[in-house]
């Protein structure tokens, strides 16, 4: 069992490239399956989620190779950005409980299965633990595009001769559940409009790959989207948009530790409320077309108070950092999550670190305080492991975090990445 040590106090100085999005690449991994050649995607994190996905893809008949080579499913990471999906040799429409049940994400193959090979059977996902994410949004897509869908012993099977156009209208926004009924739509029979679609850059992302495979999809990134079915999608070459959650983490990392960074290889038009707040908080950030440079100039933050909602809004994927940043800020912040109701798991964790938290159903109000003290923590989620690395660089002392395969999921090379930083942070083993 791996750990990650820290010995917090350092303002992080330096230059940081981001990494391909791991809520990008996840479903643009599963579309590769609609396709009739293979499929390059390039700009690919180092992540175990993509592991898993790969080798998901792998067991139903895929050829996958990365770099030139075969990809290891043994834990190693391999050099390289580039993955390579053949989906000619895809045999299975069943997605296997012993792979789905790790990440959420799996119930992705879920629409391309169907629209390419007229059946799928998936097993009921898995993942985080952080509230509920039901998959009944999904089903309902499919049955709207003419599948025939049943629950049983813990598997989605459907099935349909070809998927039919429908208008797809969701009663509350999902993004998984979009990007289903966009991928199924691109293969079904006449025009699809998804009507109260999501808008979060990495559905217009998995929309710029089906086109580049010849889907004909417009109002990616709006409410509604149209699809107009087409009998093939051609083999092609995508590369993965950077990764907002995690531009976003190494900025507030800069922002709690007084330091002053430049995040390489980013996208500053999709954090617009995230660096909002943390204009708020006093940081003086400046942005170019490919990169946003954070400089807090020594000062401690100030404590922000900011509800989570559906992009454009404020991200739940970056409420647990701000979490911690209002730890050590001047004032009282208070943090409304709405999109997760079990998403304030961390809050235990923090308060170990000496944190100043209350909880009130679905609200947490924070007492800034000036130091935390390092202390043996335990990681619950993806984020939530973010957010305690983040606290612990501003500890004092010994910061130890247990379970960091968490952060492993959503965060490639974080320790590399924060030391090329400054800080004094190291991965060990149990």
């Amino acid at each position: 069992m791996q750990k990650i040590v820290i010995e917090g106090g350092v303002p992080l100085h330096g230059e940081v490239q981001i990494s391909g999005a791991k809520n990008a690449v996840l479903p643009i991994l599963c579309a590769t399956l609609l396709a009739d050649g293979p499929v390059e995607i390039g700009n690919v994190p180092h992540l175990h989620d993509v592991v898993t996905t790969a080798k998901l893809l792998g067991e139903l008949g895929a050829g996958i190779t990365i770099d030139e080579g075969t990809i290891e499913f043994d834990g190693r990471r391999r050099k390289g950005s580039g993955i390579v999906v053949d989906p000619r040799s895809v045999r299975s429409h069943i997605a296997p409980y012993e792979l789905v049940k790790t990440m959420r994400a799996s119930i992705l193959v879920l629409g391309p299965l169907l629209a390419k090979y007229g059946a799928a059977e998936v097993s009921l996902p898995g993942g985080c633990a952080i509230g509920s994410r039901p998959v009944d949004l999904h089903i309902k897509a499919m049955q709207a595009l003419g599948a025939e869908v049943t629950v049983e012993h813990g598997f989605i099977k459907a099935s349909a001769a070809r998927l039919r156009g429908a208008v797809v209208r969701f009663d509350v926004v999902s993004v998984g559940a979009t990007e289903n009924a966009l991928m199924a739509a691109s293969l079904a029979a006449g025009t699809t409009v998804i009507e109260n679609a999501a808008l979060e850059p990495e559905i217009v992302d998995l929309a710029d790959c089906l086109i580049a495979l010849g889907a004909d999809i417009e109002g990616a990134g709006t409410s509604q989207i149209v699809i107009r079915g087409v009998e093939r999608l051609r083999g092609g070459t995508h590369s993965v948009l950077p990764d907002r959650i995690e531009t976003g983490t190494f900025l507030v990392a800069a922002a709690m530790t007084g330091g002053r960074i430049t995040t390489l290889k980013s996208r500053p038009d999709t954090l617009h409320a995230v660096l909002e707040l943390l204009q708020e908080t006093g940081a003086v950030i400046e942005t170019q077309d490919d990169r946003i440079t954070l400089d807090m100039r020594g000062r401690r933050p100030r404590a922000v108070s900011f509800s989570t909602a559906p992009h454009p809004a404020f991200p739940t994927d970056m409420q647990a950092q701000f979490m911690a940043m209002n730890c050590i800020a001047d004032g009282v912040g208070t943090i409304a999550e709405t999109i997760f109701e079990n998403r304030f798991m961390h809050v235990q964790e923090l308060q170990r670190l000496g944190a100043d938290i209350h909880i009130d159903g679905h609200t947490a109000t924070v007492h800034g305080i000036a130091q935390l003290s390092g202390a043996p923590v335990m990681a619950t989620d993806l984020r939530a492991s973010a957010s305690l690395v983040l606290a612990g660089l501003v500890a004092e002392g010994e910061t130890i975090i247990d379970r960091i395969y968490h952060l492993d999921r959503g965060y490639e090379n974080i320790e590399e990445k924060l030391s090329g930083l400054g800080a004094r942070i190291r991965r060990v083993s149990a």
